[in-house]
Protein backbone atom coordinates (compact mmCIF):
# COMPACT_ATOMS: atom_id res chain seq x y z
CA UNK A 1 0.00 0.00 0.00
CA UNK A 2 1.48 3.43 -0.80
CA UNK A 3 1.85 5.52 1.16
CA UNK A 4 0.15 9.55 1.75
CA UNK A 5 1.00 11.96 -1.46
CA UNK A 6 2.81 14.82 0.32
CA UNK A 7 3.46 17.14 -2.48
CA UNK A 8 3.56 20.90 -1.26
CA UNK A 9 0.14 22.00 -1.37
CA UNK A 10 1.43 25.82 -1.57
CA UNK A 11 2.93 24.59 -4.91
CA UNK A 12 0.09 22.57 -5.99
CA UNK A 13 -2.39 24.71 -5.60
CA UNK A 14 -0.32 27.79 -6.96
CA UNK A 15 0.32 25.66 -10.07
CA UNK A 16 -2.97 24.58 -10.72
CA UNK A 17 -4.78 28.51 -10.31
CA UNK A 18 -1.65 29.61 -12.85
CA UNK A 19 -3.17 26.88 -15.42
CA UNK A 20 -6.24 28.48 -14.61
CA UNK A 21 -5.57 31.46 -15.38
CA UNK A 22 -3.25 30.82 -18.42
CA UNK A 23 -6.13 29.08 -19.80
CA UNK A 24 -8.75 31.53 -19.17
CA UNK A 25 -6.19 34.50 -20.99
CA UNK A 26 -5.32 32.75 -23.95
CA UNK A 27 -8.88 32.17 -24.29
CA UNK A 28 -9.66 35.66 -23.41
CA UNK A 29 -6.48 36.53 -26.02
CA UNK A 30 -7.72 34.26 -28.59
CA UNK A 31 -11.72 36.03 -28.51
CA UNK A 32 -9.95 39.15 -28.37
CA UNK A 33 -7.69 38.74 -31.96
CA UNK A 34 -10.60 37.35 -33.13
CA UNK A 35 -13.48 40.17 -32.03
CA UNK A 36 -10.79 42.38 -33.51
CA UNK A 37 -9.60 40.77 -37.07
CA UNK A 38 -13.68 40.37 -37.26
CA UNK A 39 -13.93 44.14 -37.06
CA UNK A 40 -11.12 45.52 -39.16
CA UNK A 41 -12.61 42.99 -41.43
CA UNK A 42 -16.22 44.60 -41.89
CA UNK A 43 -14.29 48.10 -41.81
CA UNK A 44 -12.91 47.17 -44.94
CA UNK A 45 -16.06 45.13 -46.65
CA UNK A 46 -17.91 48.50 -45.34
CA UNK A 47 -15.04 50.95 -46.71
CA UNK A 48 -14.92 48.75 -50.24
CA UNK A 49 -18.63 48.98 -50.42
CA UNK A 50 -19.11 52.75 -49.84
CA UNK A 51 -16.19 54.14 -52.39
CA UNK A 52 -18.15 51.36 -55.08
CA UNK A 53 -21.43 52.09 -54.09
CA UNK A 54 -20.08 55.75 -54.97
CA UNK A 55 -18.58 55.13 -58.13
CA UNK A 56 -21.32 53.67 -59.15
CA UNK A 57 -23.71 56.54 -58.66
CA UNK A 58 -21.13 59.18 -60.05
CA UNK A 59 -20.97 56.72 -63.12
CA UNK A 60 -24.61 56.99 -63.12
CA UNK A 61 -24.82 61.03 -63.01
CA UNK A 62 -22.64 61.22 -66.01
CA UNK A 63 -19.38 62.16 -64.32
CA UNK A 64 -16.29 61.82 -66.06
CA UNK A 65 -13.48 59.14 -65.24
CA UNK A 66 -10.69 61.49 -64.04
CA UNK A 67 -13.33 63.03 -61.68
CA UNK A 68 -14.96 59.79 -60.46
CA UNK A 69 -11.15 58.56 -59.97
CA UNK A 70 -10.65 61.81 -57.85
CA UNK A 71 -13.70 61.89 -56.31
CA UNK A 72 -13.75 58.17 -55.09
CA UNK A 73 -10.24 57.80 -54.08
CA UNK A 74 -10.44 57.97 -50.37
CA UNK A 75 -7.74 57.95 -47.44
CA UNK A 76 -5.87 53.89 -47.73
CA UNK A 77 -8.10 53.01 -50.36
CA UNK A 78 -6.62 53.83 -54.48
CA UNK A 79 -8.71 54.27 -57.23
CA UNK A 80 -8.23 53.01 -60.94
CA UNK A 81 -11.07 52.98 -63.94
CA UNK A 82 -10.23 51.47 -67.09
CA UNK A 83 -12.34 51.91 -70.11
CA UNK A 84 -13.98 49.57 -72.38
CA UNK A 85 -11.63 51.48 -74.84
CA UNK A 86 -8.49 50.43 -72.89
CA UNK A 87 -7.63 54.10 -71.64
CA UNK A 88 -7.07 54.03 -68.14
CA UNK A 89 -6.88 56.80 -65.18
CA UNK A 90 -5.60 56.25 -62.14
CA UNK A 91 -3.84 53.86 -60.53
CA UNK A 92 -5.27 50.31 -62.13
CA UNK A 93 -2.47 48.56 -60.74
CA UNK A 94 -0.83 44.99 -62.07
CA UNK A 95 -0.88 42.01 -60.44
CA UNK A 96 -1.74 41.96 -56.53
CA UNK A 97 0.81 43.17 -53.95
CA UNK A 98 1.59 41.76 -50.91
CA UNK A 99 -0.37 43.74 -48.25
CA UNK A 100 -2.97 45.16 -50.47
CA UNK A 101 -6.76 43.74 -51.50
CA UNK A 102 -7.95 45.02 -54.61
CA UNK A 103 -11.61 44.65 -56.03
CA UNK A 104 -12.56 44.44 -59.55
CA UNK A 105 -15.96 46.68 -60.21
CA UNK A 106 -17.60 46.22 -63.38
CA UNK A 107 -19.78 49.57 -64.40
CA UNK A 108 -22.34 49.14 -66.83
CA UNK A 109 -24.03 52.46 -66.74
CA UNK A 110 -24.74 54.09 -70.41
CA UNK A 111 -22.22 56.12 -71.66
CA UNK A 112 -18.51 56.64 -72.11
CA UNK A 113 -18.37 54.49 -68.98
CA UNK A 114 -20.33 51.86 -70.14
CA UNK A 115 -18.46 48.46 -69.98
CA UNK A 116 -15.83 50.46 -67.69
CA UNK A 117 -13.98 48.44 -64.59
CA UNK A 118 -13.27 50.28 -61.37
CA UNK A 119 -10.50 48.96 -59.65
CA UNK A 120 -10.21 49.94 -55.96
CA UNK A 121 -7.30 48.84 -54.08
CA UNK A 122 -6.94 48.37 -49.81
CA UNK A 123 -3.45 49.26 -48.30
CA UNK A 124 -4.06 46.46 -45.04
CA UNK A 125 -0.52 47.29 -44.04
CA UNK A 126 -1.69 49.36 -41.14
CA UNK A 127 -4.44 46.75 -40.19
CA UNK A 128 -1.36 44.01 -39.93
CA UNK A 129 0.38 46.25 -37.96
CA UNK A 130 -2.24 46.75 -35.44
CA UNK A 131 -2.96 43.54 -35.43
CA UNK A 132 0.36 42.19 -34.60
CA UNK A 133 0.65 45.01 -31.96
CA UNK A 134 -2.41 43.90 -30.43
CA UNK A 135 -0.66 40.41 -30.76
CA UNK A 136 2.47 41.65 -28.92
CA UNK A 137 0.19 43.69 -26.54
CA UNK A 138 -1.91 40.53 -25.83
CA UNK A 139 1.52 38.90 -25.14
CA UNK A 140 3.10 40.75 -22.96
CA UNK A 141 0.15 41.51 -21.26
CA UNK A 142 -1.00 37.75 -20.52
CA UNK A 143 2.78 37.25 -19.34
CA UNK A 144 2.74 39.82 -17.13
CA UNK A 145 -0.65 38.99 -15.23
CA UNK A 146 0.41 35.28 -15.30
CA UNK A 147 3.05 36.76 -13.07
CA UNK A 148 1.12 39.29 -10.87
CA UNK A 149 -1.12 36.07 -10.42
CA UNK A 150 1.80 33.62 -9.61
CA UNK A 151 3.55 36.35 -7.06
CA UNK A 152 -0.02 37.06 -5.30
CA UNK A 153 -0.71 33.23 -5.13
CA UNK A 154 2.63 32.92 -3.68
CA UNK A 155 2.34 35.18 -0.96
CA UNK A 156 -1.74 34.06 -0.78
CA UNK A 157 -0.98 30.37 0.05
CA UNK A 158 1.57 31.64 2.52
CA UNK A 159 -1.02 33.64 4.84
CA UNK A 160 -4.11 31.18 3.76
CA UNK A 161 -1.93 27.93 4.97
CA UNK A 162 -0.70 29.88 7.85
CA UNK A 163 -3.31 27.55 10.11
CA UNK A 164 -1.53 23.99 8.35
CA UNK A 165 1.82 25.40 10.16
CA UNK A 166 0.45 26.03 13.43
CA UNK A 167 -1.47 22.49 13.38
CA UNK A 168 2.62 21.28 12.37
CA UNK A 169 4.06 23.18 14.81
CA UNK A 170 1.36 22.09 17.75
CA UNK A 171 1.86 18.75 16.34
CA UNK A 172 5.66 18.30 17.20
CA UNK A 173 5.97 20.09 20.12
CA UNK A 174 3.42 17.51 21.39
CA UNK A 175 5.68 15.23 19.96
CA UNK A 176 8.53 16.32 22.09
CA UNK A 177 6.53 16.27 25.64
CA UNK A 178 4.42 19.66 25.47
CA UNK A 179 1.09 19.34 26.50
CA UNK A 180 -2.08 21.38 27.16
CA UNK A 181 -1.48 23.47 23.88
CA UNK A 182 -4.47 24.17 21.48
CA UNK A 183 -5.31 25.16 17.59
CA UNK A 184 -9.12 26.48 19.28
CA UNK A 185 -10.26 27.75 15.89
CA UNK A 186 -11.97 30.80 15.91
CA UNK A 187 -14.22 29.66 12.63
CA UNK A 188 -14.91 26.33 13.54
CA UNK A 189 -17.69 25.89 11.09
CA UNK A 190 -14.63 26.29 8.00
CA UNK A 191 -13.41 23.89 6.09
CA UNK A 192 -9.59 24.44 7.66
CA UNK A 193 -12.12 25.11 11.13
CA UNK A 194 -13.05 21.54 11.21
CA UNK A 195 -9.68 20.21 10.41
CA UNK A 196 -8.07 22.55 13.44
CA UNK A 197 -11.36 21.15 16.03
CA UNK A 198 -10.67 17.49 15.01
CA UNK A 199 -7.17 17.73 15.48
CA UNK A 200 -7.73 19.52 19.45
CA UNK A 201 -10.25 16.70 19.50
CA UNK A 202 -7.56 14.41 19.02
CA UNK A 203 -5.32 15.99 21.13
CA UNK A 204 -8.01 15.94 24.42
CA UNK A 205 -8.05 12.21 23.34
CA UNK A 206 -4.62 11.42 23.88
CA UNK A 207 -3.90 13.52 26.59
CA UNK A 208 -6.82 11.69 28.28
CA UNK A 209 -6.07 8.01 27.48
CA UNK A 210 -2.47 9.32 28.52
CA UNK A 211 -3.16 11.02 32.09
CA UNK A 212 -5.58 7.46 32.43
CA UNK A 213 -2.78 5.33 31.47
CA UNK A 214 -0.67 7.16 34.28
CA UNK A 215 -3.29 6.75 36.52
CA UNK A 216 -3.45 3.24 36.42
CA UNK A 217 -0.02 2.42 36.52
CA UNK A 218 0.49 4.43 39.13
CA UNK A 219 -2.93 2.76 40.81
CA UNK A 220 -1.61 -0.62 39.29
CA UNK A 221 1.40 -0.30 41.50
CA UNK A 222 0.03 0.62 44.53
CA UNK A 223 -1.96 -2.10 44.73
CA UNK A 224 0.74 -4.62 44.25
CA UNK A 225 2.60 -2.96 46.65
CA UNK A 226 0.55 -3.65 49.13
CA UNK A 227 0.34 -7.57 48.93
CA UNK A 228 4.36 -7.30 47.55
CA UNK A 229 4.64 -5.53 50.89
CA UNK A 230 3.02 -8.20 53.17
CA UNK A 231 5.17 -11.31 51.12
CA UNK A 232 8.30 -9.41 51.75
CA UNK A 233 7.73 -8.69 55.40
CA UNK A 234 6.22 -12.07 55.91
CA UNK A 235 9.15 -13.87 53.98
CA UNK A 236 11.33 -12.09 56.81
CA UNK A 237 10.17 -13.45 59.38
CA UNK A 238 9.81 -16.54 58.35
CA UNK A 239 13.43 -16.51 58.23
CA UNK A 240 13.81 -15.34 61.34
CA UNK A 241 15.41 -18.37 64.04
CA UNK A 242 13.74 -17.25 66.81
CA UNK A 243 10.37 -16.94 65.97
CA UNK A 244 7.98 -19.67 67.47
CA UNK A 245 6.14 -22.68 65.27
CA UNK A 246 2.77 -21.15 65.78
CA UNK A 247 4.04 -17.56 64.39
CA UNK A 248 5.44 -19.07 61.61
CA UNK A 249 2.41 -20.87 60.71
CA UNK A 250 0.52 -17.50 60.96
CA UNK A 251 3.32 -16.11 58.53
CA UNK A 252 2.91 -19.39 56.31
CA UNK A 253 -1.31 -18.35 55.95
CA UNK A 254 -0.26 -14.87 55.94
CA UNK A 255 2.24 -15.32 52.88
CA UNK A 256 -0.09 -17.22 50.77
CA UNK A 257 -3.06 -14.83 51.36
CA UNK A 258 -0.60 -11.65 50.00
CA UNK A 259 0.58 -14.17 47.51
CA UNK A 260 -2.62 -14.97 45.94
CA UNK A 261 -3.76 -11.57 45.98
CA UNK A 262 -0.67 -10.20 44.12
CA UNK A 263 -1.41 -13.37 41.72
CA UNK A 264 -5.32 -12.56 41.12
CA UNK A 265 -4.22 -8.53 40.76
CA UNK A 266 -1.59 -9.67 38.12
CA UNK A 267 -3.82 -12.22 35.83
CA UNK A 268 -6.38 -9.04 36.34
CA UNK A 269 -3.94 -6.91 34.47
CA UNK A 270 -3.39 -9.60 31.87
CA UNK A 271 -7.23 -9.90 30.92
CA UNK A 272 -7.17 -5.96 30.63
CA UNK A 273 -4.24 -6.43 28.30
CA UNK A 274 -5.91 -9.16 26.43
CA UNK A 275 -9.34 -7.10 26.29
CA UNK A 276 -7.01 -3.94 25.05
CA UNK A 277 -5.53 -6.24 22.11
CA UNK A 278 -8.59 -7.78 21.53
CA UNK A 279 -9.55 -11.40 22.10
CA UNK A 280 -10.67 -14.31 20.18
CA UNK A 281 -14.27 -16.19 21.57
CA UNK A 282 -15.51 -19.59 21.44
CA UNK A 283 -19.38 -19.14 20.48
CA UNK A 284 -21.69 -21.65 21.00
CA UNK A 285 -25.38 -21.66 21.83
CA UNK A 286 -25.24 -21.28 25.51
CA UNK A 287 -28.86 -21.03 27.42
CA UNK A 288 -28.51 -18.23 29.85
CA UNK A 289 -30.57 -19.76 33.04
CA UNK A 290 -28.83 -22.58 32.84
CA UNK A 291 -25.83 -20.52 33.52
CA UNK A 292 -27.24 -18.23 35.55
CA UNK A 293 -28.29 -21.50 38.33
CA UNK A 294 -24.52 -23.69 37.77
CA UNK A 295 -23.55 -20.11 39.05
CA UNK A 296 -25.49 -20.03 42.23
CA UNK A 297 -25.03 -23.36 43.12
CA UNK A 298 -21.01 -21.92 42.70
CA UNK A 299 -21.78 -18.92 45.03
CA UNK A 300 -23.94 -21.01 47.63
CA UNK A 301 -20.95 -23.21 47.95
CA UNK A 302 -18.34 -20.27 48.42
CA UNK A 303 -20.76 -18.19 50.57
CA UNK A 304 -23.12 -20.31 52.83
CA UNK A 305 -24.54 -17.31 54.04
CA UNK A 306 -25.43 -15.67 50.86
CA UNK A 307 -28.91 -16.31 49.85
CA UNK A 308 -28.79 -16.79 46.06
CA UNK A 309 -32.34 -16.68 43.62
CA UNK A 310 -32.70 -17.05 40.14
CA UNK A 311 -35.42 -16.24 37.94
CA UNK A 312 -36.25 -15.98 34.45
CA UNK A 313 -37.04 -18.22 31.70
CA UNK A 314 -35.34 -19.88 29.56
CA UNK A 315 -33.11 -17.91 27.07
CA UNK A 316 -30.01 -19.12 24.30
CA UNK A 317 -27.59 -16.43 22.89
CA UNK A 318 -24.82 -17.58 21.01
CA UNK A 319 -22.11 -16.37 22.65
CA UNK A 320 -18.72 -17.50 24.72
CA UNK A 321 -19.93 -19.94 27.57
CA UNK A 322 -16.43 -19.47 30.01
CA UNK A 323 -16.04 -15.57 29.18
CA UNK A 324 -19.89 -15.20 30.15
CA UNK A 325 -18.91 -16.97 33.14
CA UNK A 326 -15.92 -14.97 33.88
CA UNK A 327 -18.67 -11.60 33.58
CA UNK A 328 -20.97 -13.63 36.39
CA UNK A 329 -18.42 -14.09 38.26
CA UNK A 330 -16.88 -11.16 38.19
CA UNK A 331 -20.74 -9.58 39.22
CA UNK A 332 -21.23 -11.78 42.21
CA UNK A 333 -17.96 -11.55 43.62
CA UNK A 334 -18.15 -7.73 43.42
CA UNK A 335 -21.87 -8.33 44.97
CA UNK A 336 -20.18 -10.65 47.89
CA UNK A 337 -17.92 -8.05 48.38
CA UNK A 338 -20.63 -5.04 48.91
CA UNK A 339 -23.04 -7.18 51.17
CA UNK A 340 -20.35 -8.31 53.51
CA UNK A 341 -20.57 -12.01 53.18
CA UNK A 342 -24.54 -11.65 53.98
CA UNK A 343 -27.41 -10.85 52.34
CA UNK A 344 -29.40 -11.77 49.07
CA UNK A 345 -28.12 -12.21 45.78
CA UNK A 346 -30.95 -12.32 42.61
CA UNK A 347 -29.72 -13.66 38.99
CA UNK A 348 -32.89 -12.56 36.87
CA UNK A 349 -32.79 -13.84 33.10
CA UNK A 350 -34.86 -11.74 30.76
CA UNK A 351 -35.51 -11.42 27.04
CA UNK A 352 -36.71 -8.11 25.58
CA UNK A 353 -36.69 -6.19 21.97
CA UNK A 354 -34.22 -8.84 20.25
CA UNK A 355 -31.94 -8.81 23.07
CA UNK A 356 -30.53 -11.38 26.22
CA UNK A 357 -31.28 -9.59 29.43
CA UNK A 358 -29.29 -10.82 32.86
CA UNK A 359 -30.07 -8.74 35.76
CA UNK A 360 -27.76 -9.36 38.99
CA UNK A 361 -28.68 -7.52 42.34
CA UNK A 362 -27.83 -7.83 46.07
CA UNK A 363 -28.51 -6.33 49.00
CA UNK A 364 -25.80 -4.22 50.13
CA UNK A 365 -25.35 -0.48 50.22
CA UNK A 366 -25.66 0.31 46.75
CA UNK A 367 -23.97 2.80 44.18
CA UNK A 368 -24.18 6.47 44.66
CA UNK A 369 -25.66 7.52 41.39
CA UNK A 370 -22.49 10.10 40.32
CA UNK A 371 -20.07 6.50 40.63
CA UNK A 372 -22.60 4.40 38.30
CA UNK A 373 -20.39 4.85 35.96
CA UNK A 374 -16.93 5.29 37.71
CA UNK A 375 -17.23 1.77 39.09
CA UNK A 376 -16.82 0.52 35.19
CA UNK A 377 -13.07 2.66 35.50
CA UNK A 378 -9.71 0.46 36.31
CA UNK A 379 -8.84 0.79 39.85
CA UNK A 380 -11.29 3.83 40.50
CA UNK A 381 -11.34 5.10 44.16
CA UNK A 382 -13.96 7.49 45.40
CA UNK A 383 -14.59 9.84 48.48
CA UNK A 384 -13.88 8.11 51.47
CA UNK A 385 -11.27 5.64 50.70
CA UNK A 386 -13.22 3.32 49.24
CA UNK A 387 -12.38 1.81 45.90
CA UNK A 388 -13.34 -0.78 42.89
CA UNK A 389 -10.71 -3.38 41.21
CA UNK A 390 -10.75 -4.41 37.89
CA UNK A 391 -13.61 -6.99 38.04
CA UNK A 392 -16.34 -5.02 36.45
CA UNK A 393 -13.86 -3.35 34.07
CA UNK A 394 -13.34 -6.65 32.69
CA UNK A 395 -16.95 -7.55 32.80
CA UNK A 396 -17.77 -5.05 30.86
CA UNK A 397 -14.88 -5.57 28.51
CA UNK A 398 -16.14 -8.87 27.51
CA UNK A 399 -19.72 -7.86 27.38
CA UNK A 400 -18.60 -5.73 24.28
CA UNK A 401 -16.41 -8.39 22.89
CA UNK A 402 -19.98 -10.22 22.55
CA UNK A 403 -21.31 -7.42 21.04
CA UNK A 404 -23.36 -6.55 23.98
CA UNK A 405 -22.87 -4.22 26.86
CA UNK A 406 -22.77 -4.05 31.12
CA UNK A 407 -24.94 -1.01 32.88
CA UNK A 408 -25.19 -0.55 36.52
CA UNK A 409 -28.88 -0.16 37.23
CA UNK A 410 -30.15 3.07 39.41
CA UNK A 411 -31.65 0.70 42.14
CA UNK A 412 -31.61 -0.22 46.10
CA UNK A 413 -28.60 -2.17 46.62
CA UNK A 414 -26.53 -2.81 43.40
CA UNK A 415 -27.89 -4.13 40.37
CA UNK A 416 -25.92 -4.48 37.39
CA UNK A 417 -27.56 -5.21 33.77
CA UNK A 418 -25.76 -7.50 31.20
CA UNK A 419 -27.33 -6.85 27.64
CA UNK A 420 -26.27 -9.62 24.78
CA UNK A 421 -27.98 -9.71 21.58
CA UNK A 422 -30.37 -11.85 21.14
Amino acid sequence: MGGLRTASLRWRVTVTACAVVGVVLIALGVVVRTVFAGQVERGLDGLVANRAQLGRQLAREGVGPAALVRRVDAHGVRVGLTLASGESFGEVGGPPEPGVRRVRISLAEPGRLDGAVLVLSVDTALVDGATSALDRVLLIGGAAALLAAVSALLWGMRAALAPLDAMTRLARATAAGGRGARLAPTHPDTELGRTARAFDEMLDSLEGAEDRLRRFVSDAAHELRTPVAGVQAAVEAVLDPDVDPETRDRLHLHLIRESRRAARLVDDLLHLARLDAGIDLDPSPVDLLDLAHAHADRVRLVAPEVRVVVSGTPTTVVADAERLTQVLTNLTDNARKAMGGKGTLTLAVTAADGHALVDVRDTGPGIAPENRERVFDRLVRFSGGAGAGLGLPIARGLARAHGGELFCLPAEGGAFRLVLPG
